[in-house]
């Protein structure tokens, strides 16, 4: 039965937003509008998760954490507030809360949340090989991966190179049905068109000009597990009609052989060019297109999840240093910023090459500035050390400071984007529902 939350809100209009988006996600969702409606609810019992406000007409929402708490009720609570400030998020997670979010909050970043903290949480992503993450970016993939790896559907990946389309492509493999059986890998765009039929499908015996005996193709290599074609846009076209057909009538034929085999495979399909675009100008085929995306799945580029890139430098570190056989070296604060501030072009597989380069020539037991590489430096925009923070003798009002702070960089914003508010937000790493917020709040824009 699919999991009950409660949602508790005094305003109407938020409870009837989070009602419809949690529902659209095949959650059952009860209403309260105070206090006292909440407590009345919770007496009744049957739920998997709270969603509450702390400011209510007839109390605080944290004397409701509070007292569920300590009356032996083990439900968890996800805290929203207008009006958070770190003490009381500090204050939210004693009393019991295992989350908290200001509101306005990106929905999608609400439902990874949500997903997190229920017993269909999506799995932690150490989980799955390499696939190391906890960005907002990604949680519209590892929210759905166990219901993916379930599923037999044909799942196709995009995203630029280096991104890590290959490991999510294993992630979904080894959390499938199919992970006893084999995970085979193909680039499509390594091999020359002969070559890459008789790859796929086999040959027989006699079929070409050095064909000495019969060849198994990839396709029955990953019988009863998962064929992964890598770069599936440089297929050629004649190529396309061959693999249209393999998918469609789950059979192949070996080149040079009149017989068809019988193969049970899953395909998982990845590519860093756009295929609808490649469609316009007839260099993919559409129906190929549509019988490989029936999941899509975007890695979004490093760039847009920047908060994993400390996670991601220490583990290639570690990796690194293991394959060494040398203690684990530990990454300077100066060297982190400066991986932080990087656009990072080649990605996640970029990071993994300068890691384990610097774990080779770092010669102390923690890697410095010398040990990188000068292009990168060059590059990368560390950010400036903050002046130092002075307390008025007379004190002043911190939260009126910190609206005035967020205001004129929001002006800025906007001019410099000539008032494209979706650029503006992506500049100041907003989502845009929190920016259109405070624009309307703060009368950036005549309307």
């Amino acid at each position: 039965m699919a999991p009950r939350i409660l949602v508790v809100d005094d305003e109407a209009a938020m409870r009837e937003l989070l009602r419809i988006v949690l529902e659209a996600e095949g959650y059952r969702v009860a209403e309260a509008g105070t206090l006292a409606e909440a407590q009345a609810a919770l007496a009744r019992g049957g739920f998997d998760l709270v969603v509450c406000d702390i400011f209510l007409p007839d109390g605080n929402g944290l004397e409701l954490v509070r007292s569920t708490r300590v009356g032996g009720l083990d439900v968890p609570f996800l805290v929203i507030t207008a009006h958070t400030t770190p003490a009381q998020a500090i204050t939210a997670l004693r009393e019991g809360a295992v989350d908290y979010l200001s509101k306005p909050f990106d929905m999608e970043v609400f439902k990874g949340v949500v997903a997190k903290h229920l017993a269909v949480h999506a799995p932690e992503p150490a989980a799955f090989f390499d696939f190391i993450g906890q960005a907002p970016s990604l949680w519209p993939i590892l929210q759905r991966l166990p219901q993916i790896a379930r599923s037999d559907a044909t799942v196709l990946i995009t995203g630029e190179s280096g991104t890590g389309k290959e490991l999510l492509a294993r992630a979904i493999h080894a959390a499938s049905p199919r992970a006893a059986g084999l995970f085979v890998p193909v680039n499509c765009g390594a091999l020359p068109e002969p070559l890459l039929e008789s790859e796929l499908f086999g040959h027989a015996r006699g079929a070409f000009t050095g064909a000495i005996r019969d060849k198994r193709g990839l396709f029955l290599e990953a019988h009863g597990g998962t064929l992964f074609l890598d770069e599936v846009a440089e297929l050629p076209l004649a190529m396309q009609v061959k693999l249209l057909r393999a998918l469609q009538e789950r059979k192949i034929r070996p080149v040079g052989d009149n017989r068809e085999i019988e193969v049970d495979v899953r395909i998982i399909a990845a590519t860093n060019r756009n295929l609808e675009q490649l469609l316009r100008v007839g260099k993919f085929r559409e129906d190929l297109f549509y019988r490989l995306n029936v999941i899509h799945l975007h890695v979004p580029p490093l760039r847009e999840r920047r908060e994993d890139i400390p996670e991601l430098a220490r583990h290639f570190v570690s990796r690194a240093c293991g394959r060494l056989q040398v203690p684990i070296k530990q990454i300077h604060r100066d060297v982190m910023a400066v991986l932080e501030s990087y656009h990072w072009p080649g990605n996640v597989r970029e990071l993994e090459n300068i890691m384990e380069r610097a774990v080779a020539l770092e010669p102390s037991a923690v890697i410095t500035l010398s040990s990188l590489p000068l292009s990168l430096l060059g590059e990368a925009q560390p950010l400036a050390a903050s002046p130092p923070v002075r307390l008025p003798e007379s004190g002043f009002d911190v939260e009126a400071h910190i609206h005035e702070l967020r205001r004129e960089y929001m002006r800025q914003a906007l001019l410099r984007t000539g008032g494209v508010q979706k650029s503006a937000a992506r500049l100041l790493r907003m989502s845009y529902r929190a920016f259109r917020y405070h624009v309307k709040k703060y009368k950036l824009v005549e309307e």
